[in-house]
């Protein structure tokens, strides 16, 4: 129900869009988020938005590089990374809860390698 796609390599300091595409269920019925899980840590918060997209949450170590957005009539989210730096190098997934923090879907993840 939810495929994220847009992952990749790249070199520090370059950006990346990521993009979730949502089937099965309405999308503007589901707070949305992405988490990013890096190779042998456990899966981290990264941000999240509302259902309308005027609210949005970010993980402090994302913040000001990282925007997430909506589309609702596309049942698409999206992630444009920015400045991404080595540490962001994780597997990323996006998640859909009916209310906050209720993470019930997850995707299958997309793989985002940043070379230093």
């Amino acid at each position: 129900q939810l495929q994220a796609s847009g992952g990749g390599l790249v070199q520090a300091g370059d950006s990346l869009r990521l993009s979730c595409a949502t089937s099965g269920l309405t999308l503007r019925m589901y707070v949305m988020g992405w988490f990013r899980q890096a190779p042998g840590k456990e899966r981290e918060f990264g941000a999240s938005i509302n259902w309308d997209g005027d609210r949005t949450y970010y993980a402090e170590s994302v913040k000001g590089r990282f925007t997430i957005s909506r589309d609702n009539a596309k049942n698409t989210v999206y992630l444009q990374m920015d400045s991404l730096k080595p540490e962001d190098t994780a597997v990323y997934y996006c998640a859909a809860a009916p209310t906050w923090g209720q993470w019930r879907y997850w995707g299958q993840g997309t793989l985002v390698t940043v070379s230093s």
